[in-house]
């Protein structure tokens, strides 16, 4: 049985991988996903500047509402923000997380919406 603290230890390890060949630009931007075990948050990063253009998290929401769902609705969040800061291309941080449920929820209602990866 694998332990939590190994399972987050490997999670970060594929991140830090990752990020050394993943960074975001002015032009294209970095989408970067973290999901805990209650909330799921999606930021776009310009990592030359160091600033944040848009973010977006299920926290704070009212009702329940289930989890694809949630990462459904914040996928189209995340890309009408990222449209208004007039970004339309971005690069995909999955953030060491495998990409199924609802990181792949997440990315398919951005993509939906109108960005591009």
């Amino acid at each position: 049985m694998i332990k939590t603290q190994d399972r987050k230890i490997n999670r970060l390890r594929r991140h830090r991988r990752v990020r050394v060949r993943l960074t975001g630009t002015a032009e294209r931007p970095r989408l970067a996903v973290f999901r805990s075990l209650n909330h799921i948050y999606a930021q776009v990063i310009d990592d030359v500047a160091g600033r944040t253009l848009a973010s977006v998290s299920t926290v704070g929401q009212k009702g329940t509402v289930k989890s694809m769902e949630e990462a459904t609705n914040v996928g189209k969040a995340i890309a009408h923000k990222a449209k208004a800061a007039g970004v339309s291309q971005v690069v995909f941080d999955r953030g060491g997380f495998l990409y199924h449920g609802r990181i792949k929820a997440l990315a398919d209602a951005a993509r939906e919406a109108g960005l591009e990866f």
